[in-house]
Protein backbone atom coordinates (compact mmCIF):
# COMPACT_ATOMS: atom_id res chain seq x y z
CA UNK A 1 0.00 0.00 0.00
CA UNK A 2 1.13 3.51 -0.73
CA UNK A 3 1.77 5.51 2.89
CA UNK A 4 2.50 9.25 2.39
CA UNK A 5 2.83 11.15 5.80
CA UNK A 6 0.95 14.31 6.13
CA UNK A 7 2.22 17.28 7.71
CA UNK A 8 -0.78 18.58 9.51
CA UNK A 9 -0.48 21.36 11.69
CA UNK A 10 -2.68 21.65 14.59
CA UNK A 11 -4.53 25.43 13.61
CA UNK A 12 -5.69 24.35 9.48
CA UNK A 13 -8.82 23.46 7.79
CA UNK A 14 -7.76 20.77 5.35
CA UNK A 15 -7.58 17.69 7.66
CA UNK A 16 -10.95 15.87 6.54
CA UNK A 17 -10.18 16.87 3.28
CA UNK A 18 -6.57 15.18 2.57
CA UNK A 19 -8.23 12.33 4.98
CA UNK A 20 -11.06 11.91 2.67
CA UNK A 21 -8.42 12.02 -0.71
CA UNK A 22 -6.10 9.45 0.82
CA UNK A 23 -9.14 6.93 1.65
CA UNK A 24 -10.70 7.49 -1.63
CA UNK A 25 -7.29 6.81 -3.40
CA UNK A 26 -6.81 3.65 -0.85
CA UNK A 27 -3.39 5.55 0.62
CA UNK A 28 -1.95 4.97 3.91
CA UNK A 29 -1.84 8.12 5.69
CA UNK A 30 0.63 8.93 8.72
CA UNK A 31 -0.28 12.07 10.37
CA UNK A 32 3.16 14.39 11.70
CA UNK A 33 1.59 17.21 14.16
CA UNK A 34 2.42 18.92 16.65
CA UNK A 35 0.38 17.63 19.27
CA UNK A 36 -1.30 14.24 19.75
CA UNK A 37 -4.55 13.92 18.18
CA UNK A 38 -7.26 12.58 20.22
CA UNK A 39 -7.56 9.58 18.43
CA UNK A 40 -3.54 8.69 17.96
CA UNK A 41 -4.18 5.30 20.27
CA UNK A 42 -6.42 4.53 17.40
CA UNK A 43 -3.88 5.01 14.73
CA UNK A 44 -1.58 2.14 14.99
CA UNK A 45 1.97 3.77 15.03
CA UNK A 46 0.84 6.38 12.20
CA UNK A 47 1.57 9.38 13.88
CA UNK A 48 4.49 11.34 14.22
CA UNK A 49 4.57 13.92 16.90
CA UNK A 50 6.79 16.85 15.14
CA UNK A 51 8.16 20.26 15.95
CA UNK A 52 7.72 21.75 12.63
CA UNK A 53 10.00 24.76 12.96
CA UNK A 54 12.86 22.37 14.69
CA UNK A 55 13.69 20.92 10.99
CA UNK A 56 16.64 19.04 11.69
CA UNK A 57 15.20 17.63 14.71
CA UNK A 58 12.17 16.52 13.26
CA UNK A 59 13.32 15.29 9.73
CA UNK A 60 16.23 13.02 11.83
CA UNK A 61 12.47 11.49 13.58
CA UNK A 62 10.93 11.19 9.67
CA UNK A 63 13.85 9.36 8.38
CA UNK A 64 13.88 7.09 11.68
CA UNK A 65 9.95 6.32 11.26
CA UNK A 66 10.88 5.57 7.20
CA UNK A 67 13.56 2.75 7.97
CA UNK A 68 10.91 0.61 9.01
CA UNK A 69 7.53 2.48 7.51
CA UNK A 70 8.78 3.69 4.30
CA UNK A 71 6.69 6.85 2.76
CA UNK A 72 6.28 7.17 -0.34
CA UNK A 73 5.72 11.00 -0.13
CA UNK A 74 5.63 13.85 2.76
CA UNK A 75 3.14 16.32 2.21
CA UNK A 76 2.58 19.72 3.61
CA UNK A 77 -0.71 20.24 3.56
CA UNK A 78 -0.54 24.33 5.16
CA UNK A 79 2.59 26.52 5.27
CA UNK A 80 3.89 25.50 8.58
CA UNK A 81 4.86 22.02 6.87
CA UNK A 82 6.54 23.04 3.86
CA UNK A 83 10.05 23.25 4.72
CA UNK A 84 10.11 20.03 6.88
CA UNK A 85 8.08 18.46 4.04
CA UNK A 86 11.43 19.40 1.55
CA UNK A 87 14.00 18.40 4.57
CA UNK A 88 12.58 15.15 5.10
CA UNK A 89 11.55 14.27 1.19
CA UNK A 90 15.66 15.40 0.70
CA UNK A 91 16.72 13.33 2.88
CA UNK A 92 14.53 10.23 1.92
CA UNK A 93 15.35 10.28 -1.78
CA UNK A 94 11.66 11.30 -2.55
CA UNK A 95 10.83 14.12 -5.16
CA UNK A 96 10.67 17.68 -3.55
CA UNK A 97 11.37 21.24 -3.74
CA UNK A 98 14.77 22.14 -2.84
CA UNK A 99 15.22 24.07 0.87
CA UNK A 100 16.60 27.27 -0.52
CA UNK A 101 13.28 27.72 -2.95
CA UNK A 102 10.87 27.05 0.23
CA UNK A 103 12.66 29.02 2.31
CA UNK A 104 11.96 31.57 -0.31
CA UNK A 105 8.04 31.34 -0.60
CA UNK A 106 8.50 31.52 3.57
CA UNK A 107 10.41 35.13 3.45
CA UNK A 108 8.44 37.70 1.71
CA UNK A 109 11.35 39.70 1.55
CA UNK A 110 13.80 37.02 -0.21
CA UNK A 111 11.35 36.43 -2.32
CA UNK A 112 10.85 40.10 -3.61
CA UNK A 113 15.06 39.89 -4.31
CA UNK A 114 14.54 36.51 -6.29
CA UNK A 115 11.62 38.42 -8.59
CA UNK A 116 13.43 41.55 -9.31
CA UNK A 117 16.60 39.78 -10.02
CA UNK A 118 14.74 37.64 -12.58
CA UNK A 119 13.09 40.63 -14.28
CA UNK A 120 9.60 40.41 -12.30
CA UNK A 121 7.79 43.50 -12.13
CA UNK A 122 8.26 43.86 -8.37
CA UNK A 123 7.74 47.00 -5.82
CA UNK A 124 10.10 49.03 -4.14
CA UNK A 125 10.91 47.61 -1.07
CA UNK A 126 13.04 47.87 2.41
CA UNK A 127 13.03 46.00 5.33
CA UNK A 128 13.33 47.36 8.96
CA UNK A 129 13.01 45.33 12.60
CA UNK A 130 10.20 46.22 14.70
CA UNK A 131 12.76 47.86 16.97
CA UNK A 132 13.59 50.53 14.30
CA UNK A 133 12.59 53.92 15.04
CA UNK A 134 9.53 54.45 12.60
CA UNK A 135 9.98 58.65 12.59
CA UNK A 136 13.09 58.11 10.84
CA UNK A 137 12.17 55.64 8.58
CA UNK A 138 8.85 57.66 7.04
CA UNK A 139 10.28 59.96 5.19
CA UNK A 140 12.63 56.94 3.26
CA UNK A 141 9.02 55.41 1.74
CA UNK A 142 6.80 55.90 -0.90
CA UNK A 143 2.88 56.51 -0.44
CA UNK A 144 0.93 54.67 -0.49
CA UNK A 145 2.80 51.81 0.67
CA UNK A 146 2.09 48.19 2.49
CA UNK A 147 3.41 47.41 5.77
CA UNK A 148 3.75 43.25 6.35
CA UNK A 149 5.26 40.52 8.20
CA UNK A 150 7.95 38.57 6.14
CA UNK A 151 6.32 35.31 6.98
CA UNK A 152 2.16 35.34 7.75
CA UNK A 153 -0.49 34.57 5.65
CA UNK A 154 -4.28 35.32 5.18
CA UNK A 155 -3.66 38.89 5.35
CA UNK A 156 -2.78 38.92 8.72
CA UNK A 157 -1.12 42.09 9.85
CA UNK A 158 -0.94 43.75 6.15
CA UNK A 159 -1.64 47.30 6.20
CA UNK A 160 -1.63 50.04 4.05
CA UNK A 161 -0.60 53.37 4.88
CA UNK A 162 -1.17 56.60 2.68
CA UNK A 163 0.82 59.71 3.96
CA UNK A 164 3.87 59.79 6.00
CA UNK A 165 2.01 60.99 9.34
CA UNK A 166 0.08 57.88 9.46
CA UNK A 167 3.48 55.54 9.02
CA UNK A 168 4.48 55.29 12.81
CA UNK A 169 1.16 54.24 14.06
CA UNK A 170 1.31 51.55 11.06
CA UNK A 171 4.39 50.19 11.90
CA UNK A 172 4.22 49.75 15.40
CA UNK A 173 0.95 48.24 15.24
CA UNK A 174 2.15 46.02 12.20
CA UNK A 175 4.67 45.74 14.72
CA UNK A 176 3.05 43.95 17.66
CA UNK A 177 0.91 41.98 15.78
CA UNK A 178 4.32 40.28 14.27
CA UNK A 179 5.92 39.95 17.88
CA UNK A 180 2.69 38.43 18.92
CA UNK A 181 3.32 35.36 16.63
CA UNK A 182 7.02 34.85 17.15
CA UNK A 183 7.95 31.65 18.67
CA UNK A 184 11.46 31.75 18.33
CA UNK A 185 12.31 34.68 20.40
CA UNK A 186 14.14 36.81 17.12
CA UNK A 187 13.42 40.04 16.82
CA UNK A 188 11.03 40.71 14.31
CA UNK A 189 10.90 41.93 10.77
CA UNK A 190 8.88 43.69 8.51
CA UNK A 191 8.34 44.51 4.97
CA UNK A 192 7.75 47.99 3.64
CA UNK A 193 6.96 48.29 0.28
CA UNK A 194 5.00 50.09 -2.74
CA UNK A 195 0.83 49.76 -2.78
CA UNK A 196 0.32 48.00 -5.85
CA UNK A 197 -3.21 48.95 -7.39
CA UNK A 198 -5.02 46.60 -9.85
CA UNK A 199 -7.04 43.84 -10.57
CA UNK A 200 -6.07 40.69 -8.34
CA UNK A 201 -6.44 36.96 -9.30
CA UNK A 202 -4.87 33.90 -7.76
CA UNK A 203 -3.53 30.86 -9.76
CA UNK A 204 -4.09 27.35 -8.22
CA UNK A 205 -1.34 24.85 -10.41
CA UNK A 206 0.70 21.99 -9.79
CA UNK A 207 4.67 21.93 -10.78
CA UNK A 208 5.64 18.36 -12.41
CA UNK A 209 9.63 18.64 -12.72
CA UNK A 210 9.50 22.53 -13.12
CA UNK A 211 7.17 22.02 -15.46
CA UNK A 212 3.72 24.26 -15.10
CA UNK A 213 0.49 23.02 -15.07
CA UNK A 214 -2.51 25.80 -14.40
CA UNK A 215 -5.29 24.05 -12.66
CA UNK A 216 -7.49 27.44 -12.26
CA UNK A 217 -7.12 31.07 -12.58
CA UNK A 218 -9.49 32.61 -9.73
CA UNK A 219 -11.00 36.53 -10.14
CA UNK A 220 -10.96 38.24 -7.01
CA UNK A 221 -14.15 41.27 -7.72
CA UNK A 222 -13.82 42.56 -4.63
CA UNK A 223 -11.31 45.57 -4.39
CA UNK A 224 -8.45 45.04 -2.54
CA UNK A 225 -7.34 48.43 -1.78
CA UNK A 226 -6.85 48.66 2.23
CA UNK A 227 -6.26 49.80 4.60
CA UNK A 228 -6.51 46.06 5.45
CA UNK A 229 -6.35 43.47 2.51
CA UNK A 230 -9.27 40.94 3.72
CA UNK A 231 -10.22 38.13 1.17
CA UNK A 232 -13.54 37.15 0.35
CA UNK A 233 -14.85 36.07 -3.07
CA UNK A 234 -12.88 33.85 -5.47
CA UNK A 235 -14.67 33.14 -8.43
CA UNK A 236 -13.16 30.92 -11.53
CA UNK A 237 -12.97 30.52 -14.78
CA UNK A 238 -11.70 33.88 -14.91
CA UNK A 239 -13.63 36.65 -16.90
CA UNK A 240 -10.05 38.06 -18.56
CA UNK A 241 -9.33 37.85 -22.10
CA UNK A 242 -7.17 35.13 -23.09
CA UNK A 243 -4.29 37.14 -23.59
CA UNK A 244 -4.38 38.42 -20.30
CA UNK A 245 -4.64 35.29 -19.23
CA UNK A 246 -1.32 33.91 -21.16
CA UNK A 247 0.29 36.98 -19.13
CA UNK A 248 -1.01 35.68 -15.79
CA UNK A 249 0.02 32.31 -16.61
CA UNK A 250 3.74 33.24 -18.15
CA UNK A 251 4.35 35.86 -15.33
CA UNK A 252 3.36 32.71 -12.37
CA UNK A 253 5.60 30.18 -14.18
CA UNK A 254 8.72 33.17 -14.08
CA UNK A 255 8.23 33.40 -10.68
CA UNK A 256 7.81 29.82 -10.08
CA UNK A 257 11.58 29.64 -11.36
CA UNK A 258 12.87 32.54 -10.13
CA UNK A 259 12.09 30.83 -6.93
CA UNK A 260 13.43 27.43 -7.74
CA UNK A 261 10.34 25.11 -7.22
CA UNK A 262 10.22 22.14 -9.19
CA UNK A 263 7.58 20.12 -7.74
CA UNK A 264 3.79 19.43 -6.41
CA UNK A 265 1.02 22.15 -5.69
CA UNK A 266 1.46 26.36 -5.74
CA UNK A 267 -0.59 29.15 -5.02
CA UNK A 268 0.06 32.49 -6.18
CA UNK A 269 -1.25 35.96 -5.70
CA UNK A 270 -0.88 38.50 -8.42
CA UNK A 271 -2.30 41.72 -9.62
CA UNK A 272 -2.77 43.62 -13.29
CA UNK A 273 -2.50 46.75 -13.98
CA UNK A 274 -1.23 49.52 -17.32
CA UNK A 275 2.33 48.33 -16.24
CA UNK A 276 2.37 44.88 -16.18
CA UNK A 277 1.42 41.48 -14.07
CA UNK A 278 3.03 41.34 -10.52
CA UNK A 279 3.12 39.02 -9.21
CA UNK A 280 2.44 39.47 -5.44
CA UNK A 281 3.69 36.25 -3.59
CA UNK A 282 3.79 32.35 -4.64
CA UNK A 283 3.35 29.65 -1.76
CA UNK A 284 4.77 26.07 -1.84
CA UNK A 285 1.18 24.79 -1.41
CA UNK A 286 -2.27 24.75 -2.59
CA UNK A 287 -5.14 27.08 -1.81
CA UNK A 288 -5.90 27.65 2.07
CA UNK A 289 -8.90 27.32 4.09
CA UNK A 290 -11.98 25.16 2.87
CA UNK A 291 -11.40 27.03 -1.12
CA UNK A 292 -10.14 24.03 -3.05
CA UNK A 293 -13.60 22.50 -2.42
CA UNK A 294 -14.44 25.12 -5.59
CA UNK A 295 -12.36 22.90 -7.81
CA UNK A 296 -13.33 19.27 -9.14
CA UNK A 297 -11.51 17.55 -12.25
CA UNK A 298 -12.38 14.92 -14.70
CA UNK A 299 -14.91 13.16 -12.80
CA UNK A 300 -15.40 14.60 -9.48
CA UNK A 301 -11.64 14.06 -8.40
CA UNK A 302 -10.49 16.46 -5.67
CA UNK A 303 -7.75 19.07 -6.15
CA UNK A 304 -6.39 16.84 -2.90
CA UNK A 305 -6.45 13.66 -4.86
CA UNK A 306 -4.44 15.44 -7.46
CA UNK A 307 -1.90 16.32 -4.99
CA UNK A 308 -1.53 13.10 -3.67
CA UNK A 309 -1.38 11.00 -6.54
CA UNK A 310 1.56 13.62 -7.56
CA UNK A 311 3.06 13.26 -4.74
CA UNK A 312 2.83 9.64 -4.54
CA UNK A 313 3.77 8.69 -8.25
CA UNK A 314 0.39 7.70 -8.50
CA UNK A 315 -1.14 7.88 -12.44
CA UNK A 316 -2.95 10.85 -12.91
CA UNK A 317 -5.89 10.55 -15.06
CA UNK A 318 -7.25 13.05 -17.41
CA UNK A 319 -8.37 16.29 -14.97
CA UNK A 320 -9.67 19.06 -17.11
CA UNK A 321 -11.79 21.67 -14.58
CA UNK A 322 -14.98 20.94 -14.37
CA UNK A 323 -17.29 23.13 -16.81
CA UNK A 324 -19.82 25.28 -14.80
CA UNK A 325 -18.40 28.16 -12.69
CA UNK A 326 -17.55 27.78 -9.23
CA UNK A 327 -17.07 30.07 -6.42
CA UNK A 328 -15.84 30.62 -2.57
CA UNK A 329 -16.94 33.32 -0.16
CA UNK A 330 -14.10 33.66 2.62
CA UNK A 331 -16.59 34.71 4.89
CA UNK A 332 -14.81 37.99 7.09
CA UNK A 333 -15.26 38.86 10.67
CA UNK A 334 -16.90 42.16 10.76
CA UNK A 335 -16.30 43.24 14.14
CA UNK A 336 -14.88 41.83 17.63
CA UNK A 337 -16.57 40.05 20.46
CA UNK A 338 -17.25 36.83 21.17
CA UNK A 339 -19.46 34.82 18.54
CA UNK A 340 -23.11 33.99 19.94
CA UNK A 341 -24.03 32.88 16.35
CA UNK A 342 -24.63 33.46 12.69
CA UNK A 343 -28.72 34.19 11.98
CA UNK A 344 -29.77 33.72 8.38
CA UNK A 345 -27.86 30.50 7.34
CA UNK A 346 -31.39 28.75 6.38
CA UNK A 347 -31.88 31.52 4.09
CA UNK A 348 -28.25 31.73 2.85
CA UNK A 349 -28.04 28.09 1.94
CA UNK A 350 -31.77 28.57 0.02
CA UNK A 351 -30.07 31.29 -2.79
CA UNK A 352 -29.93 29.66 -6.11
CA UNK A 353 -26.20 28.76 -6.80
CA UNK A 354 -25.45 27.88 -3.12
CA UNK A 355 -23.93 24.67 -2.30
CA UNK A 356 -22.25 24.88 0.40
CA UNK A 357 -21.90 26.95 3.84
CA UNK A 358 -19.59 26.42 6.50
CA UNK A 359 -19.12 28.32 9.69
CA UNK A 360 -15.61 27.45 10.99
CA UNK A 361 -15.28 29.12 14.28
CA UNK A 362 -18.01 27.53 16.96
CA UNK A 363 -20.15 30.20 19.07
CA UNK A 364 -18.46 31.01 22.54
CA UNK A 365 -15.09 31.54 20.77
CA UNK A 366 -13.64 34.99 20.28
CA UNK A 367 -13.85 36.89 17.21
CA UNK A 368 -10.46 39.35 15.65
CA UNK A 369 -10.96 41.23 12.53
CA UNK A 370 -7.45 41.80 10.74
CA UNK A 371 -4.65 42.43 10.60
CA UNK A 372 -4.89 40.86 13.96
CA UNK A 373 -6.58 38.06 13.22
CA UNK A 374 -5.60 35.16 11.08
CA UNK A 375 -9.44 33.64 10.95
CA UNK A 376 -12.10 33.82 9.01
CA UNK A 377 -15.72 32.81 10.21
CA UNK A 378 -16.47 30.51 7.85
CA UNK A 379 -16.82 29.65 3.78
CA UNK A 380 -19.70 29.64 1.41
CA UNK A 381 -19.63 28.01 -1.88
CA UNK A 382 -21.78 28.41 -5.11
CA UNK A 383 -21.62 26.66 -8.61
CA UNK A 384 -23.89 28.16 -11.84
CA UNK A 385 -23.47 28.28 -15.67
CA UNK A 386 -21.66 31.63 -15.57
CA UNK A 387 -18.95 33.58 -13.29
CA UNK A 388 -21.32 36.37 -13.05
CA UNK A 389 -23.92 33.39 -11.71
CA UNK A 390 -21.37 32.85 -9.00
CA UNK A 391 -20.81 36.01 -7.83
CA UNK A 392 -24.09 37.24 -7.55
CA UNK A 393 -25.35 34.26 -5.64
CA UNK A 394 -22.35 34.27 -3.08
CA UNK A 395 -22.94 38.20 -2.55
CA UNK A 396 -27.09 37.63 -2.30
CA UNK A 397 -26.26 34.88 0.06
CA UNK A 398 -23.48 36.66 2.28
CA UNK A 399 -26.63 39.62 2.52
CA UNK A 400 -28.79 37.04 4.86
CA UNK A 401 -26.33 36.41 7.22
CA UNK A 402 -26.04 38.45 10.41
CA UNK A 403 -22.94 37.44 12.75
CA UNK A 404 -24.38 37.93 16.76
CA UNK A 405 -21.29 38.70 19.41
CA UNK A 406 -21.51 39.10 23.17
CA UNK A 407 -19.10 42.33 23.91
Amino acid sequence: MTRVLLLIPSRTYRTHDFMAAATRLGIEVVVGSEHRPALAALMEGRHLRLDFTDVSESTARIVAFATTQPLDAVVAVDDGGTLLAAAASQALALPHNSLDSVRATRDKALMRERFQAAGLPTPRFITASVNDEPQQLAPTVRYPSVVKPLDLSASQGVVKVDHAEAFADVFRRVGQIVAGCSKNGATPWLLIEDFIAGEEVAVEALLRRGQLEVLAIFDKPDPLDGPFFEETIYVTPSRFAADTQARIIDATSRAALALGLTEGPIHAELRLNAQGVWVLEVAARSIGGLCSRTLRFGSGITLEELILRHAAGLPTPTHAREPRAAGVMMLPIPTAGVLREVDGQTDARQVTGIDGLVITIPPGEALVPLPEGDRYLGFMFAHAETPEAVESALREAHAHLRVLTDA
